[in-house]
């Protein structure tokens, strides 16, 4: 299926590792321009000459702080001086800490808001006129959480949801300029991020990480974890003017493991 994103134009939050660096590998074999962001601007440089050894499209690098409204803004605007204006955004973000509810003060859930949900407000705001005229596609990255809560991570359960009223509202809203707003949810995708987790968990439950690991996987009917390529996938579907007609949705991309009905 040709995804028609050939010189299309992509912004994509937190994308120096993990998820968001597999979704903007997967754009720029698509032929798409992509413009990677995350704060270490070294660890960014490296990540762009990796990337642009595809040879697919074009890659740029600025960092940004996405708690920093200022910085997002310049971001945005240097992502135009490049590419000459957003076609996609992918709105990407950091889990915050985990812990229980009487872990946490103001202080830690103001910092996760920010991080988690306004974060992807403020670029929406920022983008949403580059798409007005042409259309566009907003991809926001939550978890699997959105349908089904993960005990001990009450911060993320909590604004992760939010990203899913948020992005629903907004596919009614921005409907008539043709911007299409979905959400893709994580199950346990093979990460950095999710190794570090598992070695975390299995050492609080003192089980060594090879019978946490296979306790974990006996709860997705797939048998295993996924690959960032493959979520990444179901990214550039989204992003893609191959969808047409999909918006205001909620995918998860969990080998099953969550139970909706």
């Amino acid at each position: 299926m040709d995804l028609q994103l050939a010189g299309k134009h992509a912004l994509i939050s937190a994308s120096s590792q993990g998820l968001g660096r597999a979704v903007a590998e997967e754009l720029l074999n698509e032929g798409a321009n992509v413009m990677i962001t995350g704060r270490d601007a070294e660890k960014l440089r490296k990540v762009t000459e990796e990337l642009r050894l595809l040879d697919k499209g074009n890659v740029d690098y600025h960092a940004c702080d996405i708690t920093n409204y200022e910085e997002i803004k310049a971001l945005v605007a240097y992502s135009r001086t490049v590419f000459g204006k957003i076609d996609i955004l992918i709105n990407n973000a950091g889990g915050p800490p985990a812990g229980t509810f009487a872990d946490f003060d103001d202080e830690a859930w103001q910092s996760a808001f920010e991080l988690t949900l306004l974060s992807y407000i403020r670029f929406i705001r920022e983008v949403v006129p580059d798409m007005k005229e042409n259309g566009g596609r907003i991809i926001s990255l939550a978890s699997s959480s959105v349908k089904q809560p993960i005990p001990g991570l009450i911060l993320s359960n909590v604004f992760r949801t939010g990203v899913v009223g948020l992005s629903k509202t907004l596919a009614t809203e921005l409907a008539p300029y043709n911007i299409l707003v979905n959400v893709v949810g994580p199950g346990l995708i093979l990460t950095d991020r999710l190794e570090h987790i598992r070695e975390s968990n299995a050492q609080k439950k003192g089980v060594s990480i090879e019978d946490f690991e296979k306790k974990q996987l006996e709860s997705i009917p797939l048998g295993r974890y996924g690959d960032p390529k493959e979520f990444a996938k179901v990214v550039a579907f989204l992003a893609s003017d191959a969808n047409s007609y999909l918006t205001g949705s909620t995918l998860l991309v969990d080998g099953g493991m969550v139970n909706v009905v």
